[in-house]
């Protein structure tokens, strides 16, 4: 039975991706980046039991891309979207943009990394968690304060078509950035790297409890962070 302990878990994943997509036409980003903090959390639970109990298998492969799409690609797609129709562009076909983009953008980035054997130990590009996260902890908190001058930029006529095309556009591109699943035998350089965004992440949340923002915010500025120090480290191959 251990076998299908992994495909479970990632069937929960799927399953948490499709209802928050539910919420997410229903306009209740709260709900849907909620049910996609728990996708992620299934996402990352399903290859830690593969890696214990040895069940790796082809299905598993295939359903853990399938669900990544819905959870990671369609979901914060449709977030972005109803953003952008709610604040700006009304039945605009500018506010299909996100759609387009981010899933198209995750649907290649998740068939690029099955078939790369390059990245085994890092990745090329902008993982489709990382994305989705990034693009739903956006729109939470445009979402928890409306006041704020994030909400006022989602609001323009840029901010979210923009957005959504450099979200695409880092997820296909050959960026490499790292990966926070430790192994044994990392480099001292890899372990630093991820110390430096640990820390990051520290000073995000103590930024939210000194100012009072919304916890969103801390997910927001730790995954700019992530963005922003692979692109530092591509610049200066490090």
């Amino acid at each position: 039975m251990k076998k299908y302990i992994p495909d479970c878990i990632t069937s929960m994943n799927l399953c948490c991706g499709v209802i928050g997509v539910v919420f997410a036409f229903k306009g209740r980003p709260d709900i849907a980046f909620l049910l996609m903090l728990a996708a992620s959390l299934a996402d990352f639970l399903d290859g830690l039991a593969a890696r214990l109990l040895g069940a790796y298998s082809d299905l598993g492969k295939e359903l853990d891309s399938l669900s990544d799409l819905v959870s990671f690609g369609v979901l914060p797609a449709l977030m972005l979207y109803n953003l952008s129709r709610t604040c700006m562009f009304g039945e605009s076909w500018v506010a299909w943009v996100p759609v387009v983009a981010v899933t198209l953008g995750s649907g290649l980035r998740l068939a690029k990394f099955n078939t790369d054997s390059r990245q085994s130990s890092g990745f090329l590009g902008l993982p489709t968690p990382a994305s989705a996260l990034l693009a739903g902890s956006l729109c939470y908190f445009a979402a928890a304060a409306p006041a704020s001058f994030i909400a006022e930029w989602c609001a323009g006529p840029v901010f979210i078509p923009v957005f959504s095309v450099c979200l695409a556009a880092l997820m296909v591109s050959e960026v490499p950035m790292f990966s926070l699943k430790f192994h044994k035998d990392d480099e001292k350089i890899l372990k630093n790297k991820r110390i430096a965004l640990a820390i990051t992440v520290i000073a995000a949340i103590l930024l939210c409890v000194i100012f009072r923002l919304d916890w969103s915010a801390a997910v927001l500025m730790s995954l700019i962070a992530y963005v922003v120090k692979n692109l530092v480290y591509a610049i200066a191959r490090i």
